[in-house]
């Protein structure tokens, strides 16, 4: 799984369009290996990133919990905390 794609599930607020476009660009990029297409393969990079948006929209819509929301600002530093512990890098205070 491509490490730039966060998880848009159960957060407060929640996920914008916007994010699950992201995503869906970057799980796009993964699967093609392209950062940019062809104009060859424009049409086809470009519908399959809305193909991706739609499912995505839908299954974050569909899904449901009973846990609390997570905090974007708490997930964030636990993240750059798992990275510094990783990378052997000092987290920022």
């Amino acid at each position: 799984m491509c490490r730039n794609i966060k998880t848009l599930f159960n957060f407060d607020p929640p996920a914008t369009q916007d994010e699950i476009r992201a995503a869906s660009l970057q799980y796009v990029r993964k699967l093609s290996g392209f950062n940019a297409p062809s104009k060859a393969n424009e049409a086809a990079f470009n519908a399959a990133i809305e193909e991706v948006f739609q499912a995505g929209h839908r299954l974050l819509h569909a899904l449901e919990t009973q846990a609390p929301p997570r905090d974007r600002q708490t997930e964030a530093a636990k993240a750059k905390a798992r990275s510094a512990q990783r990378f052997g890098v000092r987290a920022p205070a």
